[in-house]
């Protein structure tokens, strides 16, 4: 930007009402009597929030482009259209008890900024997209992430497609039928260019910010992931005549190693994160002693180092089972996310945004799964957190904070023009415009 920069950023802030009120037209679609949003993914449902969401964006003056994964990239033009886009996004699918927040927030704010521009008549130098990636929780349909995994090249267009859920419908077969089975690749060439910068605005979804009186939360990457079934085989008896010497009770067992997965990621603090979150217990008779169970295993961790220690440890302890008790263990990795790191010039702009606006602002790193960790293999990445009341999120209850939403917005706003600046013949102008004070939008 030239010199006349600082006095038009300085002006510049989002319409904290409007984020608002498109966040809450949107938790129309799907609401639950609870308060909360079920629009799983690719559903009717589903297909009424992209539907309002693309209208909004062509109102403000977006071109869009819907890919075969069904990834939605609303393209607001820049001066110089070779210049590869300055993207901000996320999803809009849900949990079947989600929330109003979880990925609504990072499209609506990006959606935010290109109204914002439209505001004051600013043409940035490069393009500016909103992305909505498709299927990102995985609840009807798995992997997760999965229009970003397919057009960052994590796997392939035709595994997605093929992908069932409980009903045996396919992906391929349910974005057809509302519409939006897109024509455009869905993977990123080899050498072509992605973005010129990917932002992904979110709240925290954990308790962290909250408890430290911190509005913004500048993500320098998030942890890695290793997923497990372990399984422990006993014998099914009888519960009143096998004596307990004699039993060979697989529940017995898995719980010593339930334990053991807390204990070893207590060992891995802070950083390190353990969790049972399923568990199937075979027969499941109040009088029979179990005879088999499997259970889940989440690991997470901030390093790759770390990761491998907890797994090593898991897999010590599964070994060790059958020596302490009389049943047979086994262990098995289901999915692996490598730590990711966000490119810290990007994590230094949000952390410039929050300063201009004197926001508390704190290093985080996010231990969910978004979108944005498979963005950041082809994109230079960062992601924004704010709030959420009491950390909770996956719920109906999830609730956030106007203001906070709003200072996300702005802090995503001013990060994203660092990195498209603003076209030089329209800068001047722009900057003497009688348009609106940032205090008519509070």
């Amino acid at each position: 930007m030239n010199d006349s920069s600082p006095r038009l950023l300085e002006r510049l802030t989002v319409n904290g009402q409007r984020l608002w009120d498109s966040l809450m037209a949107l938790a129309q679609i799907g609401a639950t009597e609870k308060g909360g949003v079920c629009r799983l993914a690719l559903t009717d449902l589903d297909r009424q929030g992209r539907e309002l969401v693309v209208r909004w964006a062509r109102e403000a003056g977006c071109s869009i482009r819907v890919d075969q994964i069904g990834n939605i990239f609303a393209r607001r033009s820049g001066r110089d259209a070779a210049r590869a886009a300055i993207a901000a996004g996320s999803h809009i699918d849900s949990q079947p008890t989600g929330g109003k927040f979880d990925g609504n927030f990072g499209v609506l704010a990006g959606l935010e900024v290109v109204r914002t521009l439209n505001d004051l008549g600013l043409q940035t130098a490069a393009p500016i997209e909103v992305c909505i990636w498709t299927n990102e929780e995985g609840s009807r349909f798995v992997p997760v992430m999965m229009g970003s995994g397919v057009w960052a090249g994590a796997f392939s267009l035709q595994h997605a497609l093929a992908a069932r859920d409980r009903d045996g419908i396919s992906v391929g077969e349910a974005l057809a039928s509302i519409g939006f089975a897109g024509a455009s690749p869905a993977a990123v060439a080899d050498g072509a260019p992605a973005f010129g910068a990917y932002f992904e605005a979110h709240i925290e979804q954990g308790p962290i910010l909250e408890d430290a009186g911190v509005t913004i939360g500048a993500v320098t990457g998030a942890l890695g992931q290793r997923w497990y079934d372990v399984t422990v085989t006993g014998m099914e008896a009888h519960a009143g005549p096998t004596p307990m010497r004699l039993r060979r009770d697989a529940l017995f067992a898995a719980t010593h190693l339930m334990q053991e997965v807390t204990a070893i990621a207590m060992g891995e603090q802070p950083h390190g994160r353990g969790t049972v979150g399923s568990v199937d217990v075979f027969p499941n008779s109040r009088n029979v002693i179990p005879g088999r169970v499997r259970f889940s295993v989440d690991f997470r961790h901030a390093t790759d180092e770390g990761l491998a220690r907890m797994d090593a440890a898991l897999r010590a302890a599964v070994a060790g089972a059958a020596q302490r008790f009389p049943v047979q263990a086994g262990v098995e990795q289901v999915v692996y996310f490598e730590p990711v790191g966000f490119a810290p010039r990007l994590v230094e702009a949000v952390r410039a945004g929050a300063r201009r606006f004197g926001l508390s602002c704190m290093d985080i790193v996010s231990g969910a799964g978004h979108d944005a960790i498979y963005v950041a293999r082809r994109a230079p990445t960062a992601m924004i957190f704010v709030p959420c009341k009491d950390g909770i999120s996956h719920n109906e209850i999830e609730d956030a904070q106007p203001e906070h939403l709003t200072a996300g917005a702005n802090v995503l706003l001013h990060a994203m023009l660092e990195q498209a600046g603003i076209a030089p013949s329209v800068q001047a102008a722009a900057v003497n415009r009688p348009g609106r004070s940032a205090a008519a939008d509070r």
